[in-house]
């Protein structure tokens, strides 16, 4: 086996340290469908993510998290600190999601799809740019700092530099309106928490992307450590055909294929195009992030030599020795059920939810009082939370007892996002009462929208029957 041109010069050193020194990885730029597919998903998410804190829709953003004033909104959706619990249930679906495709396809979340690899592939691409392919990498790695030197790498950094705080800027542009923070950056007033958010978020990028690259997959990921719990022999993995590939052995175009030798040449394209510097032929490791670079790579060079595609290539282990793969299984059949049930449990729940919020707290200082003409009071704290896009005025009312009366707040006017504690004497002809603690409700209704309405329970005390 050649020796990995990715790979330090360990001579001297035992695989059982704790610390290895990081080696520099220069991924060789390579082409093909893989390729091609995964720089339509780095400008698909990129798109999304620089121009989603500026989409509006009636007048509102599509996407804000408006910290200050506790409102989110979510595609034209207000949500308020109340319902964290549709948070909570996202956080669910999106890792079931990453369950139910890691035990289909592996990592290919990793590998197309993670915010380090989008990133850091945008960073690989101005470097390469700049300082060109891998070779003239490596040679300008090791070239004096002289002046075409310093000028590059005096440029790389600042695009990284330049790209990173756009990044960081549309990062907080998903907490502060974007006409607000543009507003303020363009007239030098940004400052606070804003900035700091803009500067933080902006080297933690220019930092993990261009710097950590991929030692965040390889040593800072959790995924990678577990992901192996979510992988049987029906797993797409990419992997190399050994028994197709072995004994390697290097050879010139055209050249007939010797009788003892495999299809692999052992040109190590597989590993040089690899972003973490592995070689596939070793096998499955945890340090793959299913990119399909080196499937591409060594189509390449099959295609060259008159080969079959396919030495290095998406397939899974039964397959790989000649079995049979299963898509359905159990566990694919629990993630997807799950999810399916979750999924519709949730999008029933946003569909029926109402922006209004009643709380009914007793008045406790007192049991009840005689109103001194038969009748008997008891009094209340009404809590009213309009989670509304806009103000509306209530209608309140109460039953549950013959002859039962409300008085204090007929109707309650509250604006957007406020809440209103307004106290109200709730009056009933004792002789009507079945019991001691009796239970009524509470009834508010917006004027000018029925559908937004509640009906909470509340007790009433009053004299011993």
């Amino acid at each position: 086996m050649s020796e990995n041109p990715n790979k330090a010069d360990t001579a001297g050193s035992t695989d059982s340290g704790f610390y290895q020194k990081h080696t520099i990885i220069h991924p060789r730029k390579t082409s093909g469908r893989f390729t091609d597919l995964r720089k339509w998903a780095v400008w698909a998410l990129l798109g999304l993510y620089y121009v989603l804190p500026w989409l509006t829709w009636k007048g509102q953003h599509l996407v804000l998290f408006d910290l200050p004033a506790r409102k989110f909104y979510i595609l034209g959706q207000t949500f308020w600190p109340q319902d964290i619990f549709y948070l909570a249930i996202l956080l669910i679906l999106a890792a079931l999601v990453l369950f139910f495709v890691t035990a289909l396809a592996g990592r290919v979340w990793c590998g197309y799809a993670c915010p380090q690899t989008v990133w850091s592939e945008v960073f690989l691409w101005i470097e390469q740019w700049v300082e060109g392919d891998r070779p003239q990498q490596i040679k300008l790695d090791k070239a004096p700092w002289n002046k075409d030197k310093i000028t590059k790498r005096t440029l790389k950094h600042v695009l990284w530099l330049v790209f990173s705080l756009l990044t960081g800027f549309t990062f907080v542009g998903y907490f502060v309106p974007m006409e607000t923070l543009w507003t303020a950056t363009i007239t030098g007033t940004l400052g606070g928490w804003a900035l700091f958010w803009v500067l933080f978020y902006g080297f933690a990028t220019y930092g993990n992307a261009g710097f950590l690259r991929e030692q965040v997959c390889i040593y800072m990921c959790p995924y990678s450590r577990f992901q192996s719990a979510m992988f049987d022999k029906d797993t797409l993995i990419i992997s190399y055909d050994e028994a197709r590939g072995e004994p390697r052995g290097s050879r010139k175009r055209g050249e007939e294929k010797p009788s003892d030798k495999g299809d692999c040449i052992d040109c190590t394209l597989c590993v040089q195009v690899c972003p973490t510097g592995i070689d596939i032929r070793d096998g499955l490791q945890y340090q793959c992030i299913s990119c399909a670079l080196c499937i591409d790579a060594c189509d390449s060079i099959m295609d060259k030599m008159g080969y079959e595609r396919g030495l290095v290539r998406y397939t899974t282990e039964h397959a790989l020795h000649g079995g049979v793969t299963h898509v359905l299984r159990f566990r694919t059949f629990v993630y997807a059920g799950l999810l399916l049930l979750i999924t519709a449990g949730l999008l029933y729940s946003i569909s029926q939810r109402v922006p209004l919020e009643m709380d009914i707290i007793r008045d406790r200082n007192a049991l009840f009082r005689d109103t001194g003409d038969g009748n008997i009071e008891n009094i209340y704290t009404l809590k009213v939370i309009n989670m509304d896009a806009k103000p509306h005025e209530f209608a309140v009312s109460v039953a549950g007892i013959e002859g039962i009366e409300l008085r204090g707040a007929e109707t309650i006017k509250v604006d957007s996002g406020r809440v209103a504690e307004v106290p109200v004497k709730v009056i009933v002809n004792p002789d009507h009462m079945t019991e001691r603690s009796q239970e009524v409700m509470f009834h508010i209704e917006a004027k000018d929208d029925a559908s937004l309405a509640q009906t909470q329970k509340a007790r009433l005390l009053g004299p011993k029957l």
